[in-house]
């Protein structure tokens, strides 16, 4: 993508990011439903923006795109991350060349992509269960093979955007397995008879997401939607290719640490004896280098996944910066609580809203004991690309 066309883009997505801020409060506070922010999302065309230009997508790079997520996130942390759920989706497909694919997994790529380009269709990931995460080699929902269908039963707990996304990748175990040492994946609809959505989850914050249970009641999937058209490969792929799973979000939590700084700043702007004390003006330069130092990370991380996407090397970077990033924002949170008192915990207002927020980015996966073990691992010489070794 030349200058112009990433300065359209930007421009388009700090228009939607202003009016994703503009409603956050009300769908924070219950009173307005997220539908709207996704919405915005489809008709600003964020849909494609990994999707290869020669499908008629931005085919953007995973750096380009973790920027995007960012500016996106400075309006809308919630919606940001439920974005991103729809290119944990698909995104290896949008980096993968089509040379690499047998034809089974080109024909299933190629109709992933007429979905999102021709037809406007979301997809979001649906991969966690209640007592396992999204460790999908513990998961409990089974398939088994029926003629022209697979048949799907089970319960997939955080799924985000629910009812809302048109398409769901969910991880299954064949029927009569116990431990899952082959796992695959399939696209269920949310029209296929049998998919049943609960409330959504009422949460702390990030009501945005739209995030509830999602229940497969003997679910039949046609054999099409068989991800990439092979079984047993998602093990396989996750330890091959983790960024999306682990680390696609990490754009959503810098914008969120962004947007904490900015008001913590605007807040103290407005207080000149405050603003003139050399003891404050230390702690906020503190802050602002512990967000800079994150980018840096995140953008070299990002960066090594265009560069050498499938490498050790870019695998521990992702985890690395996942856990920087993830433990900034709680820290910002903090700090902004320290520095401006109660002004950071008059609710409701956008302060004290990303407060909360900032609060869960620890928590979602990979959280951060999970992002440094894996970094230990690879420093003490395991083989990182042994499905045994990590424990997903």
């Amino acid at each position: 993508m030349d200058a112009a066309d990433t300065t359209v883009l930007l421009d388009r997505v700090r228009g939607t990011a202003d009016a994703l801020r503009r409603g956050s409060a009300q769908v924070d506070s219950g009173r307005t439903a997220p539908d709207l922010g996704y919405r915005l999302v489809r008709e600003a065309g964020l849909l494609t923006l990994l999707v290869p230009r020669e499908f008629g997508g931005e085919g953007l790079s995973f750096l380009d795109y973790t920027k995007i997520l960012e500016t996106l996130a400075v309006g809308d942390g919630a919606t940001a991350l439920g974005l991103n759920m729809h290119y944990v989706a698909i995104g290896s497909l949008c980096e993968t060349g089509r040379s690499e694919l047998p034809a089974a997994a080109d024909r299933f790529r190629s109709w992933i992509f007429q979905e999102v380009v021709e037809h406007g269709r979301m997809f979001t990931s649906a991969t966690a269960e209640t007592g396992s995460g999204a460790r999908i080699r513990h998961i409990h929902t089974t398939y088994r093979s029926a003629g022209d269908s697979y048949i799907l039963k089970g319960t997939r707990s955080c799924v985000s955007p629910a009812g809302i996304a048109d398409h769901y990748v969910i991880a299954a175990r064949e029927e009569g397995t116990a431990i899952a040492d082959e796992v695959s994946h399939f696209v269920v609809s949310k029209a296929d008879p049998g998919v049943s959505f609960s409330d959504p989850w009422d949460g702390a914050a990030l009501r945005g997401t739209r995030t509830a249970t999602m229940t497969l009641s003997d679910v039949a999937v046609p054999r099409h939607r068989l991800f990439l058209g092979e079984e047993g490969l998602s093990l396989f792929r996750l330890v091959r290719e983790p960024h999306w799973t682990v680390s696609g979000c990490m754009g959503a939590y810098l914008g969120i640490a962004e947007s904490i700084l900015r008001l913590t700043v605007g807040l103290l702007r407005g207080d000149e004896r405050r603003r003139s004390s050399p003891a404050l003006q230390a702690d906020v330069g503190r802050l602002a280098v512990d967000l800079r130092a994150a980018r840096a990370l995140v953008h070299s991380a990002a960066r090594l996944v265009d560069e050498e996407k499938g490498s050790l090397e870019a695998h521990t970077a992702v985890h690395a910066a996942k856990y920087c990033i993830a433990e900034l924002a709680p820290r910002l949170a903090l700090g902004a609580v320290r520095l401006c008192g109660a002004d950071a915990l008059r609710g409701p207002g956008p302060l004290e809203r990303l407060l909360r927020e900032a609060s869960l980015c620890s928590v979602l996966p990979a959280g951060p004991e999970e992002s440094l073990e894996y970094v230990g691992k690879s420093a003490l010489g395991h083989n990182m690309f042994d499905t045994q070794i990590c424990d997903w």
